[in-house]
């Protein structure tokens, strides 16, 4: 019944967005780039204000940021992985969850309300890292690490990273006096945010639509690999770690159905902005979205729910 709930919220958003993608398939890149300047930031803070600048926020935060880490190390450092997950815009699509509007409705469906700030928790860490590394990665190559440039351009994309725009303005409006009144103002305007998101991938299934069965097999299997380590590989990276830590219930479940949640629409956006592999951005969010409602209820079976 619950996965049932979740559908209902994010059948119709996908589907207004594929019959506009029918019409009008540019409407997408339009969309994508005020989201980047405007929306990000905007639902980022209303996110952090709902949730509270509380101690367990930054703690999934960080068990976040180790996860997605050691599954980034993973990818790059060993050869059997690396020669099957090579594309840059693959690694940030099977590093990064759709945790905003998939994980957080299916932790809300599926576990107690005091697991929702560690929801909220990885979602934020997510977020920060995605907009703020995710263009670097799209841009450069591995080798330019060492150069000054690539640290002078990665400080820029710091500074002005959505992100870090909306985490700066939700300290702000927190420690202003009308941090209650606010909050609830925000609330709705970064819901629609999610909304319009949404609406992005359903136009680029739109676009989908026209590809042959065999097109569409092609596509699958293009984007395969980076999939199973998105849906499979690093929800089990989270639980070993939840594991080892002996991370709480509430904190382990919460971060595990985050990180089995399908490749993040920011990939979509970011790659659509930058004109970076766009398609392959598009099949794995299409895809991984419509294969987590499979993994999702199996990985709850796994944690008992």
């Amino acid at each position: 019944m619950e996965i049932i709930y979740l559908l209902a919220e994010l059948i119709p958003c996908l589907t207004i967005g594929y019959l506009i993608g029918r019409f009008k398939e540019d409407l997408s890149l339009s969309i994508a780039r005020p989201l980047i300047n405007y929306g990000i930031p905007l639902s980022l803070m209303g996110i952090l204000l709902k949730a509270g600048l509380k101690p367990q926020l930054m703690e999934a935060a960080a068990t976040a940021l180790v996860a997605i880490g050691i599954l980034m190390a993973i990818i790059n450092c060993l050869p059997l992985f690396r020669k099957y997950i090579s594309n840059p815009t693959l690694i940030l699509g099977c590093s990064f969850g759709n945790t905003g509007y998939f994980g957080i409705p299916v932790s809300l469906a599926l576990l107690p309300n005091q697991a929702l700030i560690y929801s909220i928790g990885f979602d934020i860490g997510a977020t920060l890292v995605i907009w703020s590394i995710g263009p670097i990665v799209l841009n450069y190559d591995s080798k330019n690490i060492k150069s000054p440039i690539f640290w002078k351009n990665f400080i820029k994309a710091i500074s002005k990273s959505p992100a870090i725009k909306g985490l700066i303005g939700a300290l702000l409006i927190h420690l202003s006096p009308w941090d209650e009144e606010i909050t609830s103002y925000l609330w709705i305007p970064s819901r629609i945010v999610i909304v319009l998101a949404l609406v992005v991938v359903g136009i680029r299934l739109g676009w989908i639509r026209k590809s042959k069965l065999s097109r569409i097999k092609y596509q699958i299997l293009s984007i395969k690999n980076a999939m199973i380590m998105k849906l499979i590989g690093m929800p089990l990276v989270m639980l070993i770690i939840c594991i080892i830590s002996k991370a709480p219930h509430n904190m382990r479940n919460a971060l595990v159905l985050q990180a089995a949640a399908p490749t993040a629409i920011s990939v979509l956006l970011i790659s659509k902005a930058f004109s970076k592999n766009e398609e392959k951005a598009t099949y794995l969010v299409a895809y991984s979205s419509l294969t987590a409602l499979i993994t999702i209820p199996i990985w709850s079976k796994i944690l008992g729910l």
